[in-house]
């Protein structure tokens, strides 16, 4: 089997030798691409003659995939999959998997590290400090004794209110799914309007499907406490921006801390958040730690075993 990983996916060239040696022992042929494109061409040319491919958030559409006739496998080095048309897999039977559970620990972390960075407008001071600024007056806030609301407690939504409870937070939830582990973290399920209203902070940790885009809407962002600030490292499509923005400016929220977005940065500079006020904006960087990198490249090896 020819199995082509069309960009480097956090493997170094030595790593990807040992995984070329290692597969040809198994009879397939290894090519590992050592640099990122994302063109159609590109990826056509990299994949044309391919029977496994591994790919991570590049998003890859029909008119890829029908350019690759042998393609039986996709190994996705990625969580989420709503930028692989899985429908077009499924019509002409190609198997997707993905590295689901390799960011775990990292997107948590950030999402706390971007509730303290908003509490605490670390950003800001650094940027205030290096142009010869003082405290003056300035007062952050604390974590402990905040009411957060987690949005989708699946395994990134636990592993954040686990994290919560150990900095003293009330933590309070809203999920399709209700899990034993997060009540016996002491964590109540409530309506989603319910957490909108009372949360001190808010956390998304949601997949993007036809039922989550603008999940956080307008009149769910009218909910919400002047002082709360919103985090969101789940997809961007998830919030309505437009609103969010709105409510920056308008003083209706206190804050923001974004990690995703309709689209990966760059960002335009007419994107609403750009300008917007008390908003902390990180170029989807959850998942992009060297220990979740190397979780991930491990899952990825054994989805070969399957193919």
């Amino acid at each position: 089997m020819k199995i082509v990983a069309v960009e480097p996916i956090g493997i170094s060239a030595e790593r990807a030798q040992e995984i070329k040696q290692d597969l040809a022992g198994k009879g397939h042929e290894f090519v590992w691409f050592s640099d990122r494109k994302e063109d159609s061409a590109t990826l056509v040319e990299r994949m044309k003659d391919a029977e496994a491919v591994i790919i991570s958030n590049i998003p890859l559409r029909a008119d890829v995939l029908s350019q690759c006739p042998k393609l039986q496998f996709l190994d996705v080095a990625f969580t989420g999959l709503d930028h692989i048309d899985l429908e077009y897999c499924e019509t002409h039977g190609i198997t997707v998997k993905n590295a689901s559970g390799y960011a775990t620990e990292a997107v948590a972390e950030l999402a706390v590290g971007l509730m303290i960075d908003v509490l605490r407008k670390i950003t800001f001071l650094d940027g205030s400090i290096r142009q010869g600024g003082v405290r003056g007056a300035f007062l952050g806030r604390e974590l402990r004794g905040k009411t957060v609301g987690i949005v989708g407690t699946g395994a990134i939504g636990l592993r954040t209110a686990e994290l919560l409870k150990a900095f003293g937070c009330k933590v309070i939830a809203w999920s399709r799914t209700h899990k034993p582990e997060m009540m016996n973290l002491g964590c109540a399920y409530v309506t989603l309007e319910a957490l909108m209203r009372d949360s001190d902070i808010i956390s998304l940790h949601v997949p993007l499907t036809a039922e989550t885009k603008h999940l956080i809407s307008k009149d769910l962002l009218a909910l919400c406490k002047p002082t709360a600030i919103l985090v969101n490292t789940a997809r961007g499509n998830v919030v309505d921006m437009e609103a969010l923005a709105e409510c920056l400016r308008d003083g209706k929220i206190a804050g923001a801390g974004i990690d995703v977005y309709e689209k990966e940065p760059p960002l335009p500079q007419d994107h609403p958040l750009v300008q917007s006020p008390n908003c902390v904006l990180v170029p989807h960087v959850g998942y992009a730690t060297r220990e979740a990198f190397d979780i991930r490249i491990d899952i990825i090896l054994r989805n070969l075993e399957d193919c």
